[in-house]
């Protein structure tokens, strides 16, 4: 080959070396001062990340007890500091990466411009002659900064102007980290080894060892099982040779190249500690000594089996408040959840007792939640289908629990209508009418068949009840008329308001009607629409769970919580934990901001009626026979809930310690009715509200009822049993017709009149109907005496008669005498 052809390469590899020289210490307004002016920029840009240091790590949630639920992270990461990593580590990285380590200033002249000499005259590139801070400052452009894929082009594009980047912030790197150590008091030599050990130990813990294993712990952990300080020398030998290609030198699909890399480590450290010649002579013998597999854990929700669901609801908890998801995972955070394992373990079993994960289209879903008047924990989120991927075997990841979904918790939703007419001054002793039949103009449309006038809504009652029931009966047996009746007093407007101030905030939620923007409390409003009070619409599992919660804590909201606490490992400058008296790592708090607590209803009003819903799992309530199956006998609050068409049904319970709703609704993409034992989709459907959801909640709360303390009911309110002043019907008995009218109107109510036979003064008042309380502006019946004593009636003696109440129907009432 001609001398001249030789001497081209030599050239531009010495001009090579003279840019880099030259760029880094004499920069000018020339092409080569311009690389170096925006190198220059580079490092001012990156230099105060590099310096922090900070790096993905694994973030762990885990339940109440602190035990695991799942490890969340972009990169599976545990960064150590420089005394939790094997110093045969430390030695054998140097050795085959960087073996002038402790003698350069960043920057290893002498094998940059060697290699550039290499390179050139090859014609391809050879070697890198990158040191340990070049090679941590690329990875760390690499895998913390870089966000796009252009970055990520940047961080490894072979370039001129990107080594001479990386070369400037090496540079930087070193110095800075060795005036901190000055800073401190330290002597040169003393504060250049802090920079060298804080450089190394970064390097160690951002550079990526495959089978997604970044950083020196998790591949400890992931090919040897063992933590960084423990590896032996060979384990070491093998993870350093890894980090050259970590894809070429995997030991489970290329062992062989694994073991002569890792001889090649240990001979390189066999020139460097020549002291230690046998030992590492005998560990080149040693087998590869990995697990039988990379068991990398999986990452996210996913890894959580079952209790994915409560994970994802904690995610988007935590993004609806401040933290993002991205944060979480890479923010080597410890999330300690309110999850409950006694709990979470009763409702997952109760859900999937009751139906089968495998039902078809139908899904049972249960959250429990702890009330309070400053927190609402959410103590366990199930549901009936197995959390995961694979649809085959009918798992899924959809946010089941937690999500509007289904027809609707029917008659559940009367309870927002009898609050809501508490407000207004009605009393859980009130007797409300129950009509067999019941036609109300403007709240609606029936469509003007079977019976239903033009405009009108019609309702009529699935059985036989009383032409009247207390309030108390009424929750107890759920007549539908009498909720529509009561509704149309109260007005839908102040009901829907009660339902989304008590716990269904989604109802607020633009868009969520399915009309434009429109929520769907502002869809019911509009339209007025008396089936409000019978459930119709889609819920939220957990919002449903949270109004029990509400009711449970006296009338007080708290947003459902999945989140107990959010910290991280407080670390000193030199990465290494900083310990607690006990010896466990000192954690930092991580702020949040939830939504305050709220008082949305009087507590009065609250436990007046938990009481007068505690009838429900007795006599003649409607999840009575669910309640005697499952051997509940504690006392408790609930009600049961079926859409019209048995395509969704549930049952909303609590105690004093502890709340929760559950859903059965169809869940395939056709839904239809639901069927009963077992719970299957069917055409007609006949499932109810008092019927597997009834069993779920009775079966998942009572092994763990008495967890939180005593189950007792709470005191009643006697202004919110017989009703608060503005719905109290003032005494008219004995008074005249005209004088009992101008009373109660003067009260703020409507007045017809009936005569009854009496043996009373004729034209006194007999008795009212209802006669203790009413909602203000609703119509009081006075029954007037016509003077003539009815058959059978005697002196002081009390007997019955039947009067026609209009729009009621014929109603038995004890006369006295």
């Amino acid at each position: 080959m001609p001398v001249s052809k030789k001497l081209g390469p030599l050239a531009a590899a010495c001009v090579l070396a003279g840019v880099l020289v030259a760029g880094l210490l004499y920069p000018v307004a020339s092409g080569v001062g311009l690389v170096s002016n925006r190198a220059a920029s580079a490092v001012e840009n990156v230099s105060s990340e590099l310096l922090n240091g900070t790096l993905p790590e694994v973030t762990t949630m885990t339940d109440s007890a602190g035990n695991p639920i799942a490890l969340l992270f972009d990169q599976y990461r545990y960064q150590v500091g420089y005394n939790d990593i094997s110093p045969d580590m430390v030695a054998a990285i140097i050795s085959i990466e960087d073996r002038r380590f402790l003698e350069h200033d960043g920057v290893d002249w002498k094998g940059t411009i060697r290699a550039a000499l290499k390179n050139s005259s090859s014609g391809e590139v050879q070697q890198g002659a990158s040191t340990l801070d070049q090679q941590y400052i690329k990875n760390y452009q690499l895998l913390v900064l870089a966000r796009t894929e252009a970055d990520r082009e940047a961080a490894t594009e072979t370039t001129p102007a990107r080594k001479l980047r990386e070369v400037r912030m090496a540079l930087t790197l070193e110095q800075s980290l060795t005036e901190q150590a000055k800073r401190k008091g330290m002597s040169d030599a003393a504060a250049k080894q802090e920079a060298k050990k804080q450089i190394v130990t970064r390097y160690l813990n951002v550079v990526p060892f495959g089978n997604n294993a970044y950083g020196i712990e998790a591949a400890s952990q992931v090919y040897f099982g063992v933590h960084a300080k423990d590896l032996k020398v060979e384990q070491a030998a093998l993870l350093a040779g890894m980090v050259q290609s970590s894809s070429a030198l995997d030991p489970y699909t290329n062992p062989e190249a694994a073991l002569a890399r890792r001889n090649t480590v240990l001979d390189t450290m066999i020139q460097n500690f020549p002291n230690r010649r046998d030992e590492l002579t005998q560990a080149k013998q040693a087998p590869l000594g990995i697990l039988a597999k990379a068991d990398i854990p999986t990452q996210g929700c996913i890894g959580a089996g079952n209790n994915g669901f409560f994970c994802d609801y904690a995610l988007q908890f935590l993004a609806e408040n401040g933290i993002s998801r991205d944060s979480v995972m890479r923010g080597g955070f410890i999330i300690k959840t309110t999850m409950d394992p006694a709990v979470q373990r009763s409702v997952q079993r109760a859900a999937q007792a009751q139906a089968s994960p495998h039902a078809d289209g139908v899904a049972n879903v249960m959250s429990a939640i702890r009330p309070g008047t400053t927190s609402h924990a959410v103590l366990a989120m199930a549901s009936s289908r197995n959390y995961g991927l694979d649809q085959a075997a009918d798992e899924t990841v959809q946010p089941q629990p937690f999500s509007l979904v289904g027809d609707g918790a029917g008659s559940v939703f009367k309870v927002f209508t009898v609050a809501a007419a508490m407000e207004q001054g009605l009393g859980t002793g009130t007797n409300i009418p129950v009509p067999g039949f019941l036609a109300v103009e403007g709240m609606g449309n029936s469509g003007g068949s079977n019976g239903c006038p033009a405009n009108a809504y019609c309702v009529k009652n699935d059985g036989r009840y009383p032409a009247s029931m207390s309030v108390t009966q009424a929750l107890a047996q759920s007549p539908n008329t009498a909720f529509v009746n009561l509704l149309k007093q109260v007005g839908v407007k102040p009901t829907v308001d009660m339902a989304v101030r008590l716990g269904l905030r989604s109802y607020n939620t633009p868009g969520t009607s399915g009309s434009g923007d429109k929520s769907i409390a502002q869809y019911v409003k509009d339209g007025n629409f008396g089936s409000f009070t019978l459930g119709p619409l889609p819920v939220n599992g957990v919002e449903l769970s949270n109004v029990a919660a509400t009711l449970a804590s006296g009338g007080v909201w708290c947003p459902p919580s999945p989140i107990g606490s959010i910290s991280t490992i407080k670390r000193d400058e030199n990465g290494n934990p900083v310990p607690g008296p006990d010896g466990n790592p000192v954690l930092t708090g991580v702020p949040f901001n939830p939504p305050a607590c709220e008082r949305v209803v009087e507590t009065g009003l609250a436990n007046t009626l938990a009481n007068a819903m505690s009838e429900d799992d007795k006599g003649a309530g409607t999840s009575a026979a669910a309640a005697g199956a499952i051997g509940w006998t504690l006392p408790s609050s609930g009600k049961t809930g079926t859409t019209e068409a048995h395509r969704s049904s549930a049952f909303l319970g609590f105690t004093n310690n502890i709340a929760g709703a559950t859903y059965v609704y169809s869940d395939g993409p056709n839904p239809s009715g639901i069927c009963s034992s077992p719970l299957r989709s069917c055409y007609d459907g006949n499932l109810y509200g008092g019927m597997e959801p009834a069993r779920t909640w009775y079966q998942a709360m009572l092994p763990v009822a008495n967890n939180f303390g005593p189950t007792q009911l709470p005191p009643t309110d006697p202004r919110y049993v017989a009703g608060t002043d503005r719905g109290r019907i003032p005494q008219v008995t004995g008074l005249t017709a005209s004088e009992a009218t101008s009373r109660l109107q003067s009260a703020g109510f409507k007045v017809t009149q009936l005569e009854v036979d009496s043996g009373k003064t004729q034209g006194t008042v007999v008795f009212t109907a209802p006669s203790d309380s009413a909602l203000p502006g609703s119509t009081i019946t006075i029954y007037v005496s016509n003077g003539r004593r009815a058959e059978g009636q005697g002196s002081g003696q009390p007997t019955q008669t039947t009067v026609q109440v209009p729009g009621v129907g014929p109603v038995v009432i004890d006369l006295p005498g």
